[in-house]
């Protein structure tokens, strides 16, 4: 893997080196492993995630190496360069139609396709239910156990190469509609409401002390996390700003799986 490590580094830095059968061939084997969940574009390492940026410029370069074409699937036809991922049933995973997913993605054993689509370097974890309408855009990492309800929405990054994806770690549940961009992280068993935006820059406001603890595109873990506003002063006078409120923490005696209505329930929230 370092041998074609080197080869990708050298086509980043040259890119005429991708006529090149061994570059090729090094570009596709990375693919390959991301799609059989061989290698990530980032994996935790103690409290911390670590992103790959090698693996993300293998991404990037494969683009350039495929060619467009079409392909039907029934009446339906697409237009595209990348592959879609096929072998469900080997693979253990439920797909409804019509939910798609790039070769380049993994899916682990359990996970659950509504109609939805996942873009290639993501990676999503066992047993995790993807709903109707939600995206996993590209390099997004998604932990075991997780539930993205309808409409939920996942940044994809790709570039620049160091950029951190989203990170959804496992057990959390996202409610419908809500957007998580920009790297944002949210820690294992965390509980997202329905449209909440959190990105790399949105204040995320713990405000269940007696003072507010301030937190960007960190939400930790077991949060409790609706949608708010703070005031901000302009020149033209006094507005509201969105932001995402901490308003308690989930039970460590609750189920994992408990519903959203449940964990917002336990916290004085109506819903």
């Amino acid at each position: 893997m370092e041998y074609r490590q080197d080869l990708i580094e050298a086509a980043w830095d040259e890119r005429g080196r991708l006529q090149d059968t061994e570059v090729r061939r090094a570009v596709e084997e990375v693919i390959e492993a991301l799609d059989k969940g061989f290698l990530r574009v980032a994996q935790p390492e103690g409290d911390a995630w670590v992103v790959n940026e090698w693996i993300k410029k293998a991404v990037i370069l494969y683009f350039p190496m495929r060619e467009m074409k079409t392909t039907f699937a029934g009446p339906l036809e697409f237009h595209d360069k990348i592959d879609l991922k096929h072998n469900y049933k080997e693979l253990g995973v439920r797909v409804v139609p019509h939910a798609v997913a790039r070769f380049g993605s993994y899916l682990a054993r359990g996970v659950i396709l509504m109609p939805s689509f996942i873009n290639i370097g993501a990676w999503v974890g066992e047993g995790t239910m993807v709903d109707t309408w939600a995206t996993v855009g590209s390099c997004a990492q998604v932990g075991k156990y997780v539930h993205l309800s309808g409409g939920v929405g996942l940044g994809g990054v790709l570039e620049p190469v160091q950029a951190a994806p989203v990170i959804i770690e496992d057990n959390c549940f996202i409610g419908s509609r809500a957007i998580i961009v920009e790297g944002a992280r949210i820690c294992t068993e965390a509980v997202i409401a329905a449209a909440t935006v959190i990105t790399g820059s949105t204040k995320i406001i713990d405000v269940t002390a007696g003072e507010p603890v301030e937190y960007r595109g960190y939400v930790p873990p077991r949060s409790v996390v609706i949608p708010g506003t703070y005031t901000r002063d302009y020149p033209s006078g006094t507005y509201n700003i969105p932001c995402a409120l901490i308003i308690g923490k989930r039970k460590e005696s609750t189920d994992k799986k408990t519903s959203l209505n449940n964990a917002l329930r336990e916290n004085d929230v109506m819903v």
